[in-house]
């Protein structure tokens, strides 16, 4: 499998942090070269077309007419002025999007996107979101975590669970309970699903604790060391402590599930929704609008996707080819389904490579049909943006060429940017050939 990121560092192998956390918000923006970049925390993904609009507005009066998506389900705009700050917050306030300067980048919370939309007639996690956020952003030691801690709320189908997230809470049994657990789901405690968010906001808070224990600075909980662990026990007797019983499950899997793919989800009582995703995570503000304009509702997805909630079923087919028209990924098998990358030049000055051209070269040059290898482009080895949960394999730029890094291959140095197609044809056929002797 290609190496972890360093985010995703062992327990045992801890973060020496000797700095602050610097991650961008939409108050601390970040110099890049193609501008200056706000990152927008949207708790769940989850937007109206009120707050939708006053984004694109601002892309294109503040930045370069586009709007990123990010791993977390959150949003980006690049090539802001440096002096735009002011009124970008204005737009952020009449948005809704921006709560009290303190909490607003710690405000990551990803949710099941297709709870509460499809026929699996799971529980409807969408009013932890809100609850969660809310208590948060109300919680003054919550505004110590960093940018990069992350909360995963799971409707019990699995996906959002595999993102190596630090606090995880997954709907349980008939919805009324809920598994809580931060690094290790195999010990977990079982909540009451009502008390399911102030259970996540605790085991936040013990975290902040561990970390001032340890005095590393950590960001994350796989950063704590080994003799900071956090245990299932002592979060158990916090959460009574706070009047929520709480009793540990050992030994119990973690739902597992994936992500949603492009298309139309059917829904219950004639309603469908849409799924589509944007290629390399990038959508120009028309494209933005346009799912917007559909039914007023979007859900951001941590897989740089979109689902649009609340169509007519008889409407799906068709506001899903006007998607795929305006350029969005509208079915499985398009070869844009499982190629990410991180920013590339010119807008990364650490990168050495225009990897977003590169990757697209590739794309074109793809046989119609072909099974789509999961691919993820990095301009270097901080390999920014790269998806978790499943084994991708892993193209790195470096001053040689190409790093191309398979699952159960050897890596191949230095390979030239025009030969990448090739290479990468052939690692899928290796990969589909070992597939079917399976």
């Amino acid at each position: 499998m290609p190496p972890q990121p360093p985010s995703a560092a062992s327990r045992d192998e801890p973060v020496i942090r000797d700095r602050g956390d610097a991650c961008p918000g939409a108050l601390r923006l970040h110099a890049a070269d193609d501008g200056h970049l706000a990152r927008i925390r949207i708790p769940g993904g989850m937007l109206d077309a009120g707050a939708a609009l006053l984004l694109a507005d601002a892309a294109d009066r503040l930045g370069d007419g586009h709007i990123d998506l990010t791993s977390r389900g959150n949003a980006q705009l690049r090539g802001l002025g440096a002096s735009c700050g002011g009124e970008l917050q204005g737009v952020l306030v009449r948005a809704g999007l921006l709560p009290a300067p303190t909490h607003e980048r710690v405000r990551n919370i990803v949710a099941s996107p297709l709870t509460g939309l499809d026929r699996r007639a799971l529980p409807d996690v969408a009013p932890w979101v809100a609850e969660l956020d809310r208590l948060l952003c109300a919680s003054a030691p919550a505004a110590g975590l960093s940018g990069r801690f992350l909360f995963a709320l799971d409707d019990g189908r699995g996906d959002v669970t595999s993102l190596d997230a630090d606090v995880n809470l997954a709907a349980a049994g008939d919805g009324d309970r809920a598994l809580l657990w931060t690094a290790d789901p195999a010990d977990a405690l079982l909540v009451a699903a009502a008390d399911g968010p102030r259970a996540a906001l605790a085991a936040a808070g013990y975290f902040l604790d561990a970390v001032r224990r340890a005095g590393t600075r950590a960001w994350r909980v796989s950063e704590l060391p080994a003799e900071q662990a956090m245990l299932s026990e002592e979060l158990a007797a916090r959460l009574a402590a706070s009047g929520i019983p709480a009793a540990v499950v050992r030994d119990r899997a973690a739902p597992s599930g994936p992500p949603p793919e492009p298309g139309v989800v059917e829904g219950p009582e004639g309603a469908a929704a849409l799924s589509v995703f944007a290629p390399l995570g990038r959508l120009t503000t028309a494209q933005w609008r346009r799912l917007a304009g559909l039914t007023g509702r979007l859900r951001l997805t941590p897989w740089r996707g979109i689902v649009v909630p609340g169509l007519p079923a008889g409407a799906a087919a068709g506001a899903l080819a006007e998607l795929a028209a305006a350029g969005l990924v509208t079915a499985p098998g398009d070869p844009w389904r499982s190629v990410t990358a991180c920013t590339g030049k010119p807008g990364c000055a650490k990168s050495r490579a225009d990897v977003r051209a590169d990757a697209r070269a590739v794309v074109v040059q793809a046989a119609p049909g072909t099974r789509p290898l999961p691919v993820h482009w990095s301009g270097c080895e901080r390999r920014c943006g790269h998806p978790r949960g499943t084994a991708w394999a892993d193209v790195v730029a470096t001053a040689d060429g190409y790093d191309l890094t398979a699952t159960g291959r050897a890596p191949l140095r230095g390979v030239p940017a025009s030969e990448l197609p090739a290479a990468l044809a052939a690692v899928r056929r290796t990969t589909s050939h070992d597939a079917a002797k399976k």
